[in-house]
């Protein structure tokens, strides 16, 4: 597959061979599907019971029937059977259409006249996705749970558990998601431009050096041709720093929005790098598949995907590498967190640049202000065991063509009790989070994509988080960081502190796991609770000098608020959540049953 947007690999009409009736209707159901469930959990929509786990939702102007069986599960979770939809009006039955789902319900979902024709947009992209993925030779979830890493990654089918809207990708033509789309598996070179130093800043972790850096990352071969180009042109590369761009952007974005900066030398593009890559779920970040121990690159992306403009910002860049020496430091010093195996991979060195006019015109969050910046995060096969192998976390909720758990297949590999595996787990996963929390006031966001399971004969071994700079936050006002550090401290209110653990681990994550597990017959549900009830409460009892805290933030409280993510893309789909004050940007809709708190420790 071609690396360029100038020079297509397919044609026209084979680019879109995807998008035959049957797979666009098989689409359209999943999608409806999930529109259904994740709304009605959001309460956007209010299912009317009929009778056997039946229900009803009606359109905005009550024409309009959609009829469908669910089943409903801890934390207000709605299990709905895709088989079972069927829609109606004026007593005619009518096919399944996901656009003309939002049409029929715009009112009820709150979509305004400016965000409704771009959600449609992100919908059509999503069910785009959805059909070239239905065109991939199915494998079973036994299958792909013994596969490698980067089949896994490229394997995954559903994108975010919650958002219905979650492949948007808006900027990708459809040859450019065959060459660029994670599921697409098509090996990818970047694109490497000089910057000069002047507009240019790059940080690194302790005991790195520039210099050293890249030519390890790109080889001393690369590195002299690059010189060379330079040389060629009357420029010296002493005067420039090498960054790594996503070859979208560059067609797309760079070579026409930074013209000024290419015209007058400030830029230069050197062509692609010899390595080649695999894009991740993130869309943005890539493997290293030419040499696997290599560090991963993530690029900036000027692509609406999922509420956000994917880009990085060159300012925030520059603190990424402390903030992770800083919390891999943490890490290693504790007892706990050590017993429990976690590891970070951390970002190494990053890179930004400055465009000077831009930054003059527009104010701190501006997606001009993100368009050309890069950061190195460590790869995570280095430090793998003998006997063990890798697996995204996003992978326990993925479900094959029959219905089968990818958790499930695990399971049976382990040999384990389900439970028993289940506590295996949690021990890797939960604990962790549970201890940055109480001993540090320190949250992560650990969802299935920002997570790297360690696995062994089917068993979680130990956790890997990832997206450290971008993501963590340290709540406590008082807590002593180092000055390039006082990024990551938020301020965030009491009563919603508890929320990353219960919204972020509980709803957006062990919500889908449960429901999963209890429908492939694993683990009933009440088991799945109580176990992860049971270390919260091992947890506590291994640490009684937290126990003030404990009784401030309860883990075993009846109740917790529901913290809704479709109402924020909904609401605007451009830019979700200010990321200066994520807290007051929350949308929170009564309140959830905490499926643990009947299992309170006496």
């Amino acid at each position: 597959m071609t690396t360029t947007a100038a020079t297509p690999a397919v044609t026209p009409a084979g680019a879109v061979a995807h998008l035959a009736p049957e797979r666009w209707a098989h689409a359209s159901r999943l999608l409806v599907r999930k529109a259904l469930a994740e709304f009605s959990h959001e309460r956007l929509l209010t299912p009317e019971p009929l009778n056997n786990d039946r229900y009803a939702v009606r359109s905005d102007d009550g024409a309009t029937e959609y009829r469908f069986a669910a089943r409903r599960h801890a934390l207000d979770h709605w299990q709905v059977s895709a088989e079972s939809i069927t829609r109606h009006r004026d007593g005619n039955e009518l096919p399944l259409d996901a656009l003309e789902f939002f049409i029929e319900l715009r009112e009820t979902l709150g979509l305004s006249p400016e965000v409704l024709p771009v959600y449609l947009e992100e919908i059509s992209s999503t069910l785009s996705g959805t059909a070239y993925k239905l065109t991939k030779t199915p494998v079973t979830a036994a299958a792909l749970a013994r596969a490698d890493f980067q089949a896994v990654e490229t394997g995954m089918t559903e994108g975010h558990p919650c958002f219905v809207a979650n492949n948007g990708r808006l900027g990708f033509g459809i040859h450019e998601y065959r060459a660029y789309a994670p599921e697409a598996a098509a090996p990818v070179k970047l694109i490497w431009l000089a910057a000069r130093r002047d507009h240019a800043t790059f940080t690194a972790g302790a005991g790195l050096d520039y210099e050293s850096f890249v030519r390890e990352e790109l080889g001393d071969a690369t590195v002299d041709r690059f010189a060379a180009t330079l040389t060629g042109l009357g420029l010296d590369l002493a005067d420039y720093y090498l960054i790594p761009v996503h070859p979208w952007q560059w067609w797309n974005k760079l070579s026409v929005t930074f013209a000024a900066e290419v015209a007058q030398q400030r830029l230069v593009c050197l062509g692609a790098g010899d390595d080649t890559y695999l894009a991740q779920q993130s869309i943005r970040t890539f493997f290293n598949t030419s040499d696997p121990a290599k560090h991963y690159v993530k690029t900036a992306l000027s692509v609406l995907n999922m509420g956000f403009m994917r880009g990085l910002s060159a300012a925030y860049m520059e603190a990424t590498p402390a903030i992770n020496d800083w919390l891999a430091g943490l890490i290693a010093s504790d007892d706990t967190l050590r017993a429990t195996g976690l590891t970070i991979i951390r970002e190494r060195a990053a890179i930004g640049y400055h465009h000077r006019q831009y930054e003059a015109a527009t104010a701190k969050g501006s997606p001009y202000l993100k368009m050309l910046a890069a950061l190195w995060r460590e790869s995570p096969v280095p430090s793998l065991a003998p006997g063990e192998r890798l697996a995204t976390m996003a992978s326990l909720l993925h479900t094959d063509h029959d219905g089968a758990s990818f958790a499930g297949a695990l399971i049976a590999e382990s040999g384990l009790d389900p439970a028993n595996w289940m506590r295996r787990y949690l021990h890797a996963y939960l604990t962790p989070l549970l201890h940055s929390f109480y001993a540090y006031d320190l949250v992560f966001m650990p969802h299935g994509e920002n997570v790297i399971l360690a696995i062994e004969d089917g068993v979680v071994t130990r956790a890997i988080f990832k997206d450290i700079a971008e993501e963590i936050a340290v709540m406590d006002p008082d807590a002593v960081l180092p000055p390039a550090v006082e990024r990551v401290r938020a301020e965030v209110p009491e009563n919603m502190k508890l929320l990353s653990l219960f919204t972020d681990v509980f709803d957006c994550f062990f919500r889908f796991l449960g429901a999963t597990l209890a429908t492939d017959g694993v683990l009933d549900e009440d088991t799945f609770w109580r176990t992860v009830a049971e270390c919260v409460a091992d947890y506590q009892e291994a640490h009684p000098h937290l126990a003030d805290k404990f009784k401030q933030y309860d883990m075993f409280a009846p109740e917790f608020a529901l913290s809704c993510l479709n109402r924020l893309q909904l609401r605007d789909n451009k830019q979700m959540v200010d990321l200066q004050d994520p807290a007051g940007a929350l949308q929170l809709v009564g309140t959830l049953t905490n499926p643990i708190a009947r299992y309170a420790p006496a």
